[in-house]
């Protein structure tokens, strides 16, 4: 992924809050009956709730996410769980420090 595509995913205010809410996800959202909040990560109606957005339009936020690879996703069943890929966001602060 480019850092212009990269860009382009984090330049909406509401990808950003998703991205600031899934860095403690505890403490933006209730238990889930479904998975662990941290280690599976949040359900989308949580997030879209949360948002105050229909479902598909937080998927279609939370897709973008994935597709720069800032977050990742998980099936069960009829949900999918959203959380922070750490890994890649440190990857991202580096090269984003190494190119400016």
């Amino acid at each position: 992924m480019s850092l212009g595509e990269t860009f382009h995913a984090l330049a909406n205010e509401k990808r950003l809050t998703i991205l600031r809410w899934l860095r403690d996800p505890t403490r933006h959202f209730p238990p889930q009956r479904y998975g662990d909040l941290v280690e599976d990560g949040v359900c989308v109606m949580f997030i879209a709730d949360k948002l105050g957005v229909a479902a598909p339009t937080a998927t279609a936020h939370l897709q973008v996410l994935a597709r720069a690879g800032l977050v990742t996703a998980r099936r069960a069943g009829q949900w999918t769980f959203y959380k922070r890929d750490e890994n890649a966001i440190e990857n991202l602060k580096r090269r984003v420090g190494a190119e400016l």
